[in-house]
C-alpha cells in the first residue's frame, strides 16, 4: 500500500490497541511511534517515504534483502515480539512501534504482491483485496478505519489529534484529507497571516 494508507492504518491500529495497554490514544509520542512503525518496514525500498529519508540504509537493505524480504517476514514479526517483551525498552515506547510495524505487514498482506513470510524461501502469502495505488485502496483503508473507530473505547477527533500530535506537520502531504484544516480554521489562519503581512508592511522603512 501507499505511505498515506500505512500511516492511517498504523494510527488506526494504535487507536484500537492503546487502551489495552492502558495508554491514551492520542498521546503524541506514542501516536508518532505507531506511525513511524507503520512506515518502517519499507526501509527496504529506496523510493519509499522512509527509504528516501534514510537512502544509504535503504539502498543497502534493498540490495541485500530485496523489497518485502527480511523486513516483511516472520523473522521481522519475531523481532517485534522480542522487542515488545524485552526489558530494555519500556512498553510505552515498544508497544506503539510494534503495533504500527505489524499494521504495515497486515496491510501489505491485502495486496496481490503479499508477503514473503518464509523469507529467504520463495513463495508469498496474500489476501489480495486491492492493488497498491489502485482506486480501491482508499476504500479498503476507509473500511478498516471505520472498523477501528467502532472497536476503540475512546471517542476523539481524529483530524484534531493528528494535527495536535505534530504528525500533520511532518506527513501532511501523505494525508491531505485527514490533515486539511476545517474551512473556518483555514479562513482564520489566512486572515491572521494577512494581518501579519500588513503589519510588517506598515513598519517597513
Amino acid at each position: 500500500m501507499m505511505a498515506g494508507s500505512h500511516i492511517a492504518l498504523g494510527a488506526a491500529a494504535w487507536f484500537v490497541v492503546a487502551p489495552r495497554f492502558g495508554m491514551p490514544v492520542l498521546e503524541p509520542v506514542s501516536l508518532g511511534l505507531a506511525v513511524f512503525g507503520a512506515l518502517l518496514p519499507d526501509i527496504d525500498h529506496p523510493k519509499s517515504w522512509i527509504g528516501k529519508r534514510v537512502w544509504p540504509v535503504s539502498a543497502v537493505f534493498a540490495r541485500a534483502f530485496g523489497h518485502r524480504g527480511l523486513s516483511h517476514s516472520l523473522l521481522a514479526i519475531a523481532a517485534c515480539l522480542a522487542l515488545l517483551l524485552s526489558p530494555l525498552l519500556p512498553v510505552r515506547f515498544s508497544a506503539p512501534l510494534v503495533v504500527g510495524y505489524l499494521s504495515h505487514l497486515a496491510a501489505d498482506l491485502l495486496t496481490p504482491a503479499g508477503l514473503r513470510l518464509a523469507w529467504p524461501l520463495k513463495g508469498t502469502w496474500a489476501l489480495p483485496l486491492c492493488r497498491t495505488g489502485s482506486p480501491f485502496e482508499p476504500l479498503v483503508v476507509a473500511l478498516m478505519l471505520s472498523w477501528a473507530w467502532g472497536n476503540t473505547t475512546e471517542r476523539f477527533d481524529l483530524r484534531a489529534g493528528l494535527r495536535e500530535s505534530g504528525i500533520c506537520r511532518l506527513l501532511g502531504n501523505e494525508l491531505p484529507s485527514l490533515c486539511a484544516l476545517p474551512p473556518a480554521a483555514a479562513e482564520a489562519r489566512r486572515r491572521v497571516a494577512s494581518l501579519g503581512v500588513q503589519a510588517g508592511a506598515e513598519h517597513a522603512p
